[in-house]
């Protein structure tokens, strides 16, 4: 298991729509990553299962998207990633002892947009 590497993206427009489902189409075609994941489809997510990186579903809690060619953490979708973790939906599945890791991961992309992670509410 394990928590990817903060990659510092730039942000994109905060009013900008999150659509998961669509956002990973869009980093799969963006990456190149046709037949399983590669590390620039893994930088658009915070966690992905270690022990399985060939499998897509192996990527967990997306925040990037490809806007204007590039690959942008989006604030809604930071948003909805910390809801998850915050007890939305029960931390995705992610083990226990990691989701401390990937709060602190959110919480550097709080402070870049000024905001405070609901868990330090």
């Amino acid at each position: 298991m394990t928590v990817t590497k903060f990659q510092d993206l730039p942000l994109a427009d905060r009013d900008r729509e999150w659509d998961g489902p669509a956002a990973e189409k869009r980093v799969r075609a963006w990456a190149d990553a046709k037949d399983e994941p590669n590390a620039a489809y893994r930088d658009a997510h915070l966690w992905y299962d270690g022990d399985k990186p060939d499998n897509f579903t192996s990527y967990k809690l997306p925040i990037a998207d490809v806007v204007g060619g590039r690959l942008k953490a989006v604030p809604r979708g930071i948003f909805a990633a910390a809801a998850v973790l915050d007890g939305a939906r029960g931390g995705a599945g992610l083990p226990k002892d990691e989701i401390s890791r990937v709060k602190a991961h959110l919480a550097r992309y709080y402070a870049k947009m000024d905001e405070t992670p609901p868990w330090d509410g």
